[in-house]
């Protein structure tokens, strides 16, 4: 007996195909149309709509159809709902149990399924649907960890993922799996050169029309730039070929640190010595105040009563003393500085680079000797060989312990040389500099600036001596 209080209503047609399964053989439109319209015809019902979602996954319920669906059954309007086969509805054993037993029913709408043989009105139909909808969950799970498991193979084996996210300055090659450099390659070597240099993430993005500077730091970040293949938190080496090298990219990571470490201007007016000055009566920091209409001041954090955390002498009387005769001073003196360099490192940079070489060869030799030792070890167990080959273990550890901290020597011999370069052609560039790109480059040039009545101390980074000046 048919379980609705009336004969009110329609018969629902749902209908939906994945992604995936579009085109395979009984689950297109058109053969589930057709099935469900004989099955229709058969039973002598005429009153019938189709809902059709083509295109989504049954993994979830955010189908368009299906929310026009729950809503029509919502209304009142529906009677019954039948579908070809069960996994149509949901792929999910909670979504389909949701839909049958919280939405179906409660409106005394029937459910069938052709396929399963399955009709809501009966006991029978009713007991079946939780055991199905248990073996559709299962199938989609089995197929999601079998996905997974592929995909982390081929990434271990140094191959593309794969999907829409092919990385700026690549092209995905279907067939070789992997990736390959593209023309747009250019044009992040040359975003990693202008970092290096001091550009501003928005001034680069605007030399080389990108869209916003987030999009420069992303795609400065990408270790993919590098060769590598980033998956589920873990990285592999990829097959691909690397757009920079690991100095290049080593040089703009810190390069980006250190800008995310400096406390940034975020006035319109980009104060240019913001954060280096330093009161020489305390030692707090100096920063800029808006002095009436003449102009900026730089003011000693301690004498700022809104800022008692700043403060390192509630009692300092330094002077507030003007702001742009100060970055007058300073500038005087980077420009007198970048007439004297010509880039080149002295002869005590020079020197880092042969220690790399000398201590690859060591490491070399030692491995070879620990190989001989454990051969001869094979052959006859001798406890002096045992106390060589440890020996030989601790030297080899050792010489790898000093060959990356002079590893990280040279990376910062490098950027203590494109800090020279920047400086022995800074006054040709200044006049055609930005704001922030001449905060950029004062902050990459010195590291503080102590000020002592009219008293100017000037650290450099890329100089171990100060400078003193007065102030005119």
């Amino acid at each position: 007996m048919n379980r609705h209080s009336s004969d009110s209503g329609f018969r629902a047609l749902y209908i939906r195909v994945s992604t995936e399964a579009q085109a395979e053989e009984g689950f297109s439109i058109q053969a589930q149309s057709e099935r469900l319209a004989a099955y229709c015809k058969a039973m002598g019902w005429d009153h019938c709509q189709a809902y059709i979602d083509g295109g989504f996954t049954g993994s979830n319920l955010n189908r368009p159809e299906m929310q026009r669906l729950i809503a029509d059954v919502e209304a009142g309007k529906i009677r019954s709902v039948i579908v070809y086969k069960l996994d149509r509805l949901s792929r999910s054993q909670k979504d389909t149990l949701f839909l049958i037993e919280d939405v179906f029913m409660p409106k005394n709408v029937d459910f069938i399924s052709l396929n399963e043989s399955i009709d809501t009105s009966t006991p029978y139909g009713r007991a079946m649907i939780g055991i199905l909808s248990a073996f559709a969950q299962l199938e989609r799970e089995n197929i999601f960890i079998r996905t997974r498991m592929g995909m982390l193979e081929r990434v271990k084996q140094g191959y593309w993922p794969g999907g829409g996210c092919t990385p700026f300055g690549y092209d995905y090659d279907r067939e070789q799996g992997t990736l390959i450099p593209n023309t747009d390659a250019v044009i992040v070597r040359k975003m990693y050169d202008l970092y290096i240099q001091g550009y501003s993430a928005q001034r680069i993005a605007d030399m080389l029309g990108l869209r916003y500077d987030r999009l420069v730091t992303q795609i400065l970040s990408r270790k993919s730039n590098l060769g590598v293949i980033s998956y589920k938190g873990e990285e592999y080496k990829g097959r691909h070929a690397p757009i920079v090298s690991q100095e290049v990219f080593e040089l703009a990571m810190q390069k980006m640190k250190e800008r995310s470490q400096k406390a940034r201007a975020t006035t319109k007016r980009h104060h240019l010595l913001t954060g280096l000055v330093y009161c020489g009566a305390c030692g707090a920091k100096m920063r800029y105040m808006q002095w009436g209409q003449a102009g900026y001041k730089l003011r000693c954090y301690s004498q700022d009563p809104s800022k008692p955390y700043m403060h390192k002498d509630a009692c300092c009387s330094a002077q507030a003393v003007w702001a742009d005769q100060i970055e007058s001073v300073v500038l005087s003196d980077l420009f007198k500085l970048s007439a004297s360099l010509d880039g080149k490192p002295s002869d005590g940079e020079r020197m880092l680079i042969d220690p790399l070489r000398e201590l690859k060869t060591r490491i070399m030799q030692t491995e070879t000797k620990l190989k001989r030792l454990y051969h001869l070890y094979a052959e006859a167990a001798d406890d002096m060989l045992l106390s060589a080959i440890e020996e030989n273990k601790d030297t080899l550890a050792m010489l790898k312990r000093e060959y990356g901290a002079e590893e990280k020597t040279q990376v910062a011999g490098k950027r203590l040389q494109d800090i020279r370069l920047q400086v022995a052609s800074l006054a040709q560039s200044w006049p055609h500099l930005g704001g922030m790109e001449r905060q950029a480059i004062i902050r990459d040039c010195v590291n503080k600036i102590i000020i002592t009545g009219d008293r100017v101390e000037i650290f450099y980074t890329f100089a171990i001596s100060k400078t003193q000046t007065q102030v005119a």
